[in-house]
C-alpha cells in the first residue's frame, strides 16, 4: 500500500487531465499537493476539491517557461509545507504541424514549456532534495518521443526529457533523490479531443480508429498514468531511478 502522508508533492500543469489526476490520487495517499498551472482557475478547482476531501492542497499560477515564476512556486510550496519531497513535472501544451509549416513559435513555445519547464522546475526543487537528503522526481514524457508524424516539436521535447531523467538520475541519485519519467500513449484528455478536432473527427470515431491499433484495445485514462506516478512518487519505488515506463496499452505493433 503506498502512503505519502507527511510528504509534499509539487505538480505542474495540475489543473487538467494528467496532472489533475495525479493531484487528486497522491492527496488520497496522504500527501499535501501544490496544484500549479498557468491557467489558475482549473487549478484553484482541483485544489478545493481536495480540500473538501480532508485533503491538503495550495493552488498557484504557474508558467513553467518563465524562471522567476518556477522558483516562486517552489519558494511557496517550501515556505507553506516546510518541505518538498516530490516534483511530477507534467505541464504541456501542442503545436502539431509538419517540418515546412511549422514556425519558430510552434518549435520554441513547446521546447520552453516541456524541457526548459521541466528543467526549471527540477532545479529550483533539487536544491530541496538534496538539502534533506531525499526526494522525488517524474516526467512526463510520451510515446511521441519515439517519433510522431506532425510533432517534431513534441517529439524532440518529450525524447529530451528521457535523457534528461537518466541524467538527473545519475547527479542526484548520491543524495537518494530518485528521478524517472513516465511516457503515456493516448490518454483522453482535453489535448487528446483538441487533436481530434484538428483533424475534422469527432473524438468517438478517432477513439475507436486508435484503440484499434493498441494492444489492449482501449485509449486510457489519466487515472492509467496517475497509478503508475504515484508509484514513482512513493517508496515502493526507492531503487527504482533513470527509468521511463511507458504507458501505453502495450508495445506498438
Amino acid at each position: 500500500m503506498i502512503n505519502l502522508t507527511d510528504r509534499v508533492a509539487l505538480v505542474t500543469g495540475g489543473g487538467r487531465g494528467i496532472g489533475e489526476s495525479t493531484c487528486r490520487l497522491l492527496a488520497g495517499l496522504g500527501a499535501a499537493v501544490v496544484v500549479a498551472d498557468r491557467d489558475l482557475g482549473p487549478a484553484v478547482a482541483v485544489a478545493q476539491a481536495i480540500d473538501a476531501g480532508g485533503g491538503r492542497a495550495l493552488a498557484l499560477d504557474c508558467d513553467v517557461a518563465e524562471r522567476d515564476q518556477v522558483e516562486s512556486v517552489v519558494g511557496r510550496a517550501v515556505e507553506t509545507y516546510g518541505q518538498l519531497d516530490i516534483l511530477v513535472a507534467c505541464a504541456g501544451i501542442t503545436r502539431d504541424n509538419l517540418i515546412h509549416k511549422m514556425t519558430d513559435e510552434d518549435w520554441d513555445g513547446v521546447i520552453a514549456t516541456h524541457l526548459r519547464g521541466s528543467f526549471q522546475a527540477a532545479r529550483a526543487a533539487q536544491a530541496h532534495m538534496v538539502a534533506q537528503r531525499y526526494g522525488k522526481m517524474v516526467f512526463v514524457s510520451s510515446t511521441s518521443a519515439l517519433g510522431n508524424r506532425g510533432q517534431s516539436n513534441y517529439a524532440a521535447a518529450k525524447a529530451g526529457l528521457q535523457g534528461f531523467t537518466r541524467t538527473l538520475a545519475i547527479e542526484l541519485g548520491p543524495f537518494n533523490v530518485n528521478v524517472n519519467a513516465v511516457a503515456p500513449g493516448l490518454i483522453e484528455t482535453r489535448m487528446t479531443h483538441a487533436t481530434a478536432d484538428r483533424i475534422g473527427r469527432p473524438w468517438e470515431e478517432y477513439a475507436a480508429q486508435r484503440a484499434a491499433e493498441i494492444p489492449l484495445r482501449r485509449v486510457g485514462q489519466p487515472d492509467d498514468v496517475a497509478t503508475v506516478i504515484a508509484f514513482l512518487a512513493s517508496d515502493a519505488a526507492s531503487y527504482v531511478s533513470g527509468q521511463t515506463i511507458y504507458v501505453a496499452g502495450g508495445p506498438r505493433g
